[in-house]
């Protein structure tokens, strides 16, 4: 059985596209680096030519308006931030025309925008943000966070061959992460979440890097007498309503696990839809586990600490099955978290 990195997959899938389809084109600080973006778009140059892969200026506000012009042109940019805060410097191209053009003259506009979060190397407040929530936030985007390579390559070729704007977020501590990824291209649907594991004591809705904390979790909790079902939500624009809700209703007991803030957040989502639809479901309230509410530190000692992951999940769900457990102690940050540089 084939396995891939998740930083391989997304190069398999950009390959693939670009491949199968001249239109496609990516752009980007870095892209045509010998290891571009963590290795996401490595050799790619190599490959189809600084026409079709090609550095650029520090200009996002610019590089968003021209990605917006070429795909009402016919071609369907792949436009990378290697830094999800970088995008943010685009917001009035990304709110104000991406997201509405379709809605104002009816002319869809196919833009793919890749960002990376997570914590790594000191990155800090100003480069490890998890601002998802803020695009979730926006009628005529998708927003997507896989959370392991299988999804990276068939939720990146999805988007890149819809005809919506996709905020596409990947966590750098997953680019090293492996699993089976399919030869040939495929595609997943962008608007269904994925049962990861199943249980029947307490649902752990999670996604992107907090699926892995929350599987790790399920197995640390097998082991003491619960059994938590994992949803990958994987979509946050659409959220999979459904799905959530046909598993809450069978344990009646949920936990939120997110990579960002807790207000106005993906967490407080999930808990109201959950509260508006199911709520007589319950048989606990509802847990989030979110960052906590101050900027991301840059020293490895205080990341360490700033960043919740099994350790909270685990003694969450036990408090919700009625048992015993002690408070979570932090432990030296796990060596897998992917060092690499774009």
């Amino acid at each position: 059985m084939r396995e891939l990195t998740y930083s391989q997959a997304l190069n398999e899938a950009l390959t693939q596209t670009m491949e199968e389809d001249s239109s496609v084109f990516v752009i980007g600080l870095g892209v045509d680096y010998p290891n571009g973006i963590f290795g996401s778009t490595a050799e790619l140059v190599s490959l189809f030519g600084k026409e079709r892969v090609f550095d650029v200026p520090l200009s996002e506000e610019a590089l968003t308006g021209i990605c917006l012009g070429s795909a009402l042109n016919g071609k369907r940019p792949v436009l990378v931030h290697a830094r999800a805060d970088f995008m943010l410097v685009s917001m009035s191209q990304i709110v104000n025309h991406l997201a509405q053009w379709k809605y104002l003259y009816g002319k869809s506009t196919p833009v793919v925008i890749r960002s990376v979060i997570g914590r790594g190397r000191g990155q800090g407040a100003q480069h490890s943000q998890s601002p998802q929530s803020l695009f979730a936030h926006i009628p005529g985007l998708r927003v997507v966070m896989p959370s392991n390579a299988y999804q990276a390559k068939g939720c990146l070729i999805s988007a890149i061959k819809g005809e919506d704007p996709v905020i596409f977020i990947e966590h750098r501590g997953l680019y090293g992460e492996k699993c089976f990824v399919p030869e040939e291209i495929y595609r997943l649907d962008l608007n269904k979440a994925v049962l990861a594991r199943g249980g029947k004591d307490v649902t752990i809705v999670s996604f992107s890097f907090m699926v892995k904390e929350a599987l790790l979790a399920a197995e640390i909790l097998s082991g003491k007498g619960v059994e938590a079902e994992v949803i990958d939500l994987c979509s946050l624009r659409p959220i999979d309503a459904e799905t959530v809700c046909q598993s809450v209703k069978k344990t009646g007991r949920l936990i939120v696990a997110d990579t960002g803030w807790k207000n106005c957040s993906i967490s407080a989502e999930v808990a109201a839809i959950v509260s508006e639809n199911i709520a007589s479901s319950l048989r606990a309230n509802i847990v989030r586990i979110n960052l906590p509410e101050h900027q991301t530190p840059t020293s490895p000692v205080l990341e360490n600490d700033y960043y919740p992951g099994s350790e909270e999940i685990v003694s969450s769900a036990l408090r919700l099955a009625g048992l015993e457990c002690e408070t979570p102690s932090k432990k030296t940050p796990s060596n897998n978290l992917f060092e690499g540089s774009f």
